[in-house]
This record gives C-alpha cells, sequence and structure tokens, in this order.
C-alpha cells in the first residue's frame, strides 16, 4: 500500500474499546489489523461498534500502520441480526421501520447491566435502551450525552428503544 495514498476497503471490527479510544479491524482482503481511533469513529457520529460488525473505512499506512482515517459504513454483525427480545415478539420489523425516527440524548448507559435510558428531545420521559438493541444495529455501548435517532414503542415496561443509531448517521426521512 502506498504511505501517501488513501485506499477504501471492507472489512469486520475484531474489536473495539471506548474506555481505550480505540480497536481494530480486519481486512476482508487480509493483511495486517487496521488501526480504529476513537476519534474517526467520533467523526462518524458514534462512541463505540459492535466487536463483529462490517465497516467499510478508508485507510492509509502510516509509519505505524495501517490506520482508518474515515468510516464510509458500519453494518451489525450478522449474529445479532435475529436477536429477539420478548417484548419485540410480538411486533414486526415492518411495524418497527414504520416508526417515526426521534431526536434523543443519552441519560445514561451502563454495559455491564445492560442497559440505559435516552431522553427524546422535547420530553422528560426516559426511553429504556436495551445494550442488545444496540448491537442489532452496530453499537456496543453510549456515552452520556450522545446524541441519538430512536424508534420507540409503549412496550411492557415503559417507553423503550426498537432502533438506535447515532444522529449523524440517521437518514433523513421523507
Amino acid at each position: 500500500m502506498d504511505k501517501l495514498a488513501a485506499q477504501k476497503i471492507h472489512g469486520q471490527v475484531k474489536w473495539f474499546d471506548p474506555v481505550k479510544g480505540f480497536g481494530f479491524v480486519v481486512s476482508n482482503d487480509g493483511g495486517a489489523d487496521i488501526l480504529l481511533h476513537a476519534n474517526v469513529l467520533r467523526n462518524y457520529g458514534q462512541s463505540s461498534v459492535a466487536d463483529g460488525a462490517a465497516i467499510e473505512l478508508v485507510v492509509q499506512e502510516t509509519e505505524r500502520g495501517v490506520q482508518a482515517v474515515e468510516i464510509v459504513r458500519i453494518e451489525p454483525p450478522e449474529s445479532q441480526m435475529n436477536v429477539a427480545l420478548a417484548d419485540f415478539q410480538d411486533l414486526d420489523e415492518a411495524e418497527i421501520a414504520n416508526l417515526q425516527l426521534q431526536p434523543a440524548r443519552v441519560k445514561w448507559f451502563d454495559k455491564g447491566k445492560g442497559f440505559g435510558f435516552a431522553n427524546i428531545f422535547g420530553r422528560d420521559d426516559d426511553v429504556f435502551i436495551h445494550v442488545e438493541v444496540l448491537r442489532r444495529h452496530g453499537l456496543a455501548e453510549l456515552q452520556p450525552g450522545e446524541a441519538l435517532a430512536i424508534r420507540v414503542i409503549d412496550g411492557r415496561r415503559g417507553l423503550m428503544a426498537t432502533q438506535v443509531c447515532s444522529w449523524e448517521s440517521a437518514e433523513p426521512e421523507e
């Protein structure tokens, strides 16, 4: 790889640790691990990414090895797509997809407990966010104050997020 030329690659997140501020990606074409720094992830609008997520990156060879300089796209890990939460068993994917994406901000999230809460802008109600919902959408955890776009249902235990994505990566709705 030319040390000055950036190139686009497809790969998979090997691991990412938001506390350490970095992780690694494995290219689908093989080769050395690619460093993914937290700043590059933040520029994409996320503070975390799920292990095993498919990722499209712009990378560059440096004196310290290959590093990601831009994220183009992230897709959830295949193994997480079929995880069913009891609260969503009676909902079909089309119903969920038709729910409006709403702007929200993370109140708190505890990865160890596997859940947290957010508030929709302009509302005081807490919206429950389960870690499996995050994983289904390519995230691993959330940081307090982080801006999100969420789809919400009134579940058995109150308001629950059925989809979570970073505010920056949310597709504008028509």
